[in-house]
């Protein structure tokens, strides 16, 4: 169906994540959000069954979740995304908890891990532009001490991400050097996203 050329589809986050709905409503995008209720735990263990590349599964993870979206909002542009930790080889969920988020912190400290964040965006159920990226970053020896101080300031919200930590505030401190995008990091590639809707004229060019 033929659309008239100042149509301008909506926008759908498939994501319930604070930081992502943060990035793009600071950024000036207008947006709804509906998160796609996929088995992660299921893509993930059949990923790792056939020895598939975190960022293959990142992508994957991405795109189910913007076309489970996209099959009852055809006429929108969906956003999903996903974002696994890599620490040599081993793939961390979410802690559930705060004493999982303590092991999580424990393994990770002192140690390099990677982040790998994937977007994907689905019109009609068909994807139209997606982007995978990474990011490593070297936590610092802390001690048991800070972990407890961190834990304790920064509470339940641990648990919403997969490393257990939130760049953007006191999480900071957990580390020695980060190298790649600070946007990847907090879980969306923004700078290549905006290009990619300024290009379809979604948003202001």
């Amino acid at each position: 169906m033929l659309m008239p050329s100042d149509y301008q589809p909506e926008i759908i986050l498939a994501s319930a994540s604070r930081s992502r709905a943060s990035l793009l409503a600071n950024a000036g995008v207008k947006f709804l959000i509906k998160p796609a209720d996929i088995d992660e735990s299921l893509v993930k263990s059949e990923g790792q069954r056939i020895r598939a590349s975190v960022d293959t599964v990142a992508a994957l993870l991405a795109r189910q979740k913007s076309r489970k979206i996209s099959e009852t909002h055809p006429n929108a542009l969906v956003i999903g995304a996903d974002q696994m930790l890599d620490c040599d080889g081993r793939w961390l969920d979410k802690p559930d908890s705060l004493a999982a988020a303590g092991d999580t912190l424990r393994l990770l400290r002192g140690r390099s891990h990677e982040l790998v964040t994937s977007v994907s965006v689905v019109h009609a159920g068909t994807e139209i532009w997606t982007l995978t990226d990474r990011a490593k970053l070297l936590m610092r020896d802390f001690s048991d001490n800070f972990l407890h101080t961190y834990l304790s300031c920064v509470g339940d919200n641990v648990t919403l991400s997969v490393g257990a930590y939130q760049l953007e505030g006191i999480g900071a401190q957990l580390f020695e050097r980060i190298d790649g995008d600070y946007f990847t990091i907090l879980g969306l590639p923004l700078l290549p996203l905006l290009k990619f809707l300024r290009e379809r004229h979604v948003i202001d060019q």
